[in-house]
This record gives C-alpha cells, structure tokens and sequence, in this order.
C-alpha cells in the first residue's frame, strides 16, 4: 500500500485554513516528505504518521515558501530524540539548507546526509525509486515523480519442476543470478512470469507546462500539479510569473496519460479554488482541486 497525504496546497505565504505546499508518502516503511514551506510541522502532526520515521526530505527549490517550515520538523525531530540518519535531497544549493540548519541548531544530534542531485537523476530510498526534472520557473527547481515497481510473478511450478532449491526464490524473483563456484546456475527468466505495474506519484509545482513534465509524469496513478491561478484569463500573469493556471496543469495531466490529478499550489488571491475547477475538467475529467490533508491509498492492480 502507497500512501499519500497533501499537507498544504498554498503556495507563496500561508493563509488561514490553508498551509503551505507540502506533500508526504509512504511504502514499506519508508516516508518521504517534499517540500516544506512555513508550518508544516503542523499539518505533520495533525497527520499522526510521525516525524521519526520521515527518511528523507526532497526540495524541489529553496524559495521560502518551500523551505522555511524545516527548522519547525528538525525541532520536532530533536525533541523527540531521533537518532538515525535524515537525508536532505534538492537541486545544486543545498549550501542554503545547510547554513540555515547550522545557525539555528550547531551540532546536530543526529546526523543529516545533504544531497544535491543533477537534472534527470535517479535515486532509491527503501523501495521508492524518484526521478527528477529540471522545470521553468525563476530558480533551479525540480519536479520528481516517486515509483513503486512491483515484482513480477513467480511461477511455482516451473521452480518445482526444475528443482530449485526453496531458498533460491527469493533471490530470483528480485532479479538476480544464482552463482555457485564462478558459474550462474539459475537465472531468473527461468522462473518469472509477465511484469507487472507498479505505483507511480508525480510531484510539480512553481512551473509552466513543459514536455519533460509530461514525459516525467507519464502514466502516474496520481499527479500532484501546480495550480497557481484557476482562471484562465491569468495565463499572461502565469507566464510572466513561471507558474501554471488549472486548465494548463490539466493538459499536462491529460498528455501524460495519468489516472488523476491533485491541483495545489494556489495563490493567496485564489480564495475560492472550487469556482474554477471546471477549467480543468473540460480537459481533464479526473482533476480534483487539493485540500489540507487529503490522503489516499494507493494499491497494486489485481493481477
């Protein structure tokens, strides 16, 4: 089970009854928070799932509204004694994080792994592999999507009847060799039935539509997107601020073939984001306009 929770979908400074954009997940153990903006330790804990086992917080761009609310969720992190390791991943920049942290903290009770990745970079944290893409707006900024691959089927019979030891399977089903003195003796092809699809989340904001978004959010399950301005006759202002209006994030949406779409990322201005979510839908049936703590489960198709 993938789990996914919007903490907030304001974008720029929070406003009341919304908070700033932040998305968290979870599979196997494994949580993964993006972005930060100012408070966000509390839609966290409101959420209950735990600032303990967060293992990795990726930034999309260091403006403040995506970073400010870090010093908050480190905070909680103290005071409740985490002791393993936090790994902080974000474009070329992370010296902002970094000073941010060591003026207001010192000594770090625990240890923290900064990371800067390069555009289109690939990275695994537990089971959830995460793409990235450079996208358009004033600073380096990134979208990511999040995957969960599924293993494919294992076929009993065919194990048996070659007698491959039990203890083997294992193994062969995540794609590797069995070699006994130098020589591969078992192959997982002899095993393995028809891949399977996974779970795929897609995460973008502070951007203008572009191809590589498309490309990067292609057949998501779910499509976190950018929807600064619900009406369309924003575009221009969209365009000369590099952010997106609801109707454009649903073409992304619907060019990339996902099965729904979460607008977020809304102006302050945008009191009433509801008004405006028919724009998106007369392109992209499937688009729903984000709330605060808006959560889904995601599960493997039967198969």
């Amino acid at each position: 089970m993938f789990d996914i929770c919007l903490l907030g979908t304001g974008g720029m400074m929070p406003i009341p009854g919304r908070n700033l954009s932040s998305l968290i997940l979870r599979y196997g153990g494994v949580s993964v928070l993006i972005d930060c903006g100012e408070g966000t330790q509390v839609p966290l804990q409101k959420l209950g799932w735990g600032f303990l086992n967060i293992d990795a917080i990726f930034f999309t761009h260091y403006h403040g509204d995506h970073i400010m609310g870090l010093p908050g969720i480190i905070y909680q992190m103290i005071n409740q004694d985490r002791e393993k390791e936090l790994k902080l991943i974000g474009p070329k920049g992370m010296s902002i994080v970094k000073n941010l942290l060591n003026v207001l903290f010192g000594d770090m009770p625990f240890p923290i792994e900064y990371i800067e990745i390069e555009d289109e970079d690939s990275i695994k944290i537990g089971n959830i592999t995460v793409k990235n893409i450079l996208v358009d707006h004033t600073v380096l900024c990134f979208a990511y999507s999040f995957e969960v691959k599924r293993l494919p089927v294992f076929d009993v019979k065919k194990a048996r009847a070659l007698n491959i030891p039990v203890e083997y399977w294992h193994i062969l089903q995540h794609g590797e060799n069995i070699v006994k003195d130098g020589n591969v003796i078992y192959t997982p092809e002899m095993v393995l039935g028809k891949s399977r699809k996974g779970l795929k989340v897609s995460y973008s904001t502070d951007t203008r539509p572009t191809k590589d978004l498309i490309k990067l959010a292609e057949n998501s399950d779910l499509f976190v997107g950018e929807g600064m301005y619900g009406d369309p006759s924003d575009a221009e202002k969209a365009v000369k601020k590099y952010h997106s209006t609801f109707l454009e994030t649903a073409l992304v949406a619907k060019e990339a073939n996902v099965k729904e779409l979460w607008l977020t990322h809304f102006s302050p201005s945008l009191k009433n984001p509801d008004k405006y979510l028919k724009y998106a839908k007369d392109v992209f049936e499937n688009s729903v306009v984000g709330q605060d703590l808006m959560t889904k489960e995601l599960h493997f198709e039967n198969s």
